[in-house]
């Protein structure tokens, strides 16, 4: 790779357009790319969940010099055919359950295509995109039961929509005006309470917006991995007996590492009786309201004061999208709104006061229209399609969790409430030092043989191979598949 710059351009030379020089030539690959596209989804389940790179592609995707001249659309297209369609993590196969990820569908895949070709900033302005944002919020408020005058809006993911609730905590519970005086003054420490089992967003967001790491007060959770409430409280007032001020309570729906939920019902009662603000993370699991087999799951969960969740996880969505939620609108106003000249409100045009903004209701001022897959797929399939998908993964996590207990070399690391099985290889005889090791290896080899794709996480000390199930493709036939190919591999493994 070289730093030469860029050769001077005479000051009447032609310039190649960026936009296709002869549009019927472009719509064949255009009509190409569609076409093999679909053929790529369509046969998900004929290839391996995932595959390594060689060499070759590695070097090819790091090594190449700076494209100074452009090498053409059918070559540009060629090369991701060759070096990158074949070689992602694989979560949108059948057989993928690592972490939490989201499958994606065609149709919210052609809905961000038609976002893309659109193109709208969807920061603010008089435009039907916004409105469309707009109508998606209110949608989910309603399935999050929230009332019908909520806030919220679209953020990339659920570490930023938790980040937005915590940020709005601290301005509405902090006892001074925070954006005005920042956290510099002489002000008590502002303390926030979650198990330790929350996800690993609070201890960044903490840093992030200024609390510091110590202001996240960590509870210990039950034998059931739920939050011990009582041990909150009691947090809570040694806290405030130390000169210190709580200004918030969260409660986590499916916890990422064993996806228990938290008694959201006394989180509610106990912000309320000592005046917090209550926040949820239901980064996957708030999406099991959308069935009637799982919502009690959740019950609770409409009593927060704000509400975080993906919907590119157990939504189903293309990445990236993900909701925040307020009870008051106003409160993300409070929180985020600026007054800037250029952004003042006329009486028409596209800055029309009837106008919504949202950048007056987050950070960024500059925002793509996630929200158009989001109102395509829910007018497309409608939220009970949705909702019957999420009670069919619970209901496979649950089967799945049976044919652990009932294998005699099989075990089940923790309970599996909603959509979350932990599990491990164990034969009897089996020394205790011995079997994180085989499990980790077992793990590597399900994934390099393309056989599935779960993840590893530690449960009480002891390495578990970890099953997410967030995956609309999954049939039971694929658990069978993945408890055989343990079994198979671990007696292999232990054998050598």
């Amino acid at each position: 790779m070289t730093d030469r710059p860029a050769a001077p351009i005479a000051p009447n030379a032609p310039i190649a357009p960026l936009d296709p020089a002869d549009w019927e030539e472009y719509r064949r690959l255009a009509h190409r790319m569609v076409d093999e596209s679909l053929d790529y989804l369509r046969d998900v389940r004929a290839r391996p969940v995932w595959q390594p790179m060689p060499g070759r592609v590695r070097t090819a995707l790091t090594g190449e010099p700076l494209p100074r001249t452009g090498l053409g659309d059918e070559a540009a297209y060629a090369d991701f055919v060759d070096l990158v369609r074949p070689y992602p993590n694989g979560n949108i196969h059948p057989r993928f359950w690592g972490w939490v990820m989201g499958t994606g569908t065609p149709q919210a895949a052609m809905a961000d295509f038609l976002s893309s070709v659109v193109n709208p900033n969807c920061g603010g302005l008089e435009q039907a995109p916004v409105l469309v944002e707009r109508q998606v919020v209110k949608w989910c408020a309603e399935l999050m039961g929230f009332p019908a005058d909520a806030g919220g809006i679209l953020v990339s993911g659920g570490t930023m929509a938790n980040v937005f609730g915590l940020a709005v905590a601290r301005q509405q519970r902090a006892g001074f005006d925070v954006r005005a005086e920042g956290l510099q003054g002489k002000h008590p420490m502002l303390l926030v309470y979650a198990s330790t089992e929350m996800h690993g967003w609070l201890k960044k967001a903490c840093e992030l917006l200024g609390l510091g790491n110590a202001a996240f007060r960590r509870v210990p959770v039950k034998d059931d991995f739920s939050v011990d409430v009582g041990a909150m409280a009691a947090m809570i007032r040694a806290d405030r007996e130390a000169g210190h001020r709580p200004i918030c309570v969260m409660g986590t729906a499916g916890t990422v590492q064993t996806g228990a939920t938290d008694d959201l019902v006394a989180l509610a009662d106990l912000a309320q009786r000592e005046k917090l603000w209550y926040h949820i993370d239901g980064a996957f699991g708030a999406m099991a309201r959308l069935s009637p087999e799982t919502a009690g799951q959740v019950r609770g969960m409409e009593r927060a004061d704000s509400l975080a969740f993906d919907l590119h996880k157990w939504g189903y969505l293309p990445f990236d999208v993900a909701c925040v939620l307020t009870r008051r609108d106003a409160d993300l106003v409070e929180t985020f709104s600026m007054q800037a000249a250029y952004l003042a409100s006329e009486s028409r045009g596209l800055l029309a006061k009837e106008g919504f903004n949202f950048f007056d209701r987050g950070i960024e001022l500059t925002r793509s229209f996630k929200a158009l897959k989001v109102w395509m797929m829910f007018r497309a399939a409608g939220t009970d399609a949705i909702g019957a998908h999420i009670a069919r993964n619970v209901r496979q996590a649950r089967r799945l969790a049976s044919l652990v207990e009932a294998h005699p070399e099989l075990e089940l690391l923790a309970p599996a409430p909603l959509n979350i099985v932990n599990l491990r290889y164990a034969p009897k005889g089996a020394a205790p030092d011995v079997l994180d090791a085989l499990n980790r290896e077992i793990l590597a080899r399900l994934q390099e043989d393309g056989i599935a794709a779960p993840s590893g996480t530690v449960v009480r000390e002891r390495f578990a191979i970890r099953i997410a199930v967030t995956n609309h493709r999954s049939e039971d036939a694929d658990f069978d598949a993945l408890v055989a190919a343990v079994v198979r591999l671990g007696g292999t493994i232990a054998a050598r």
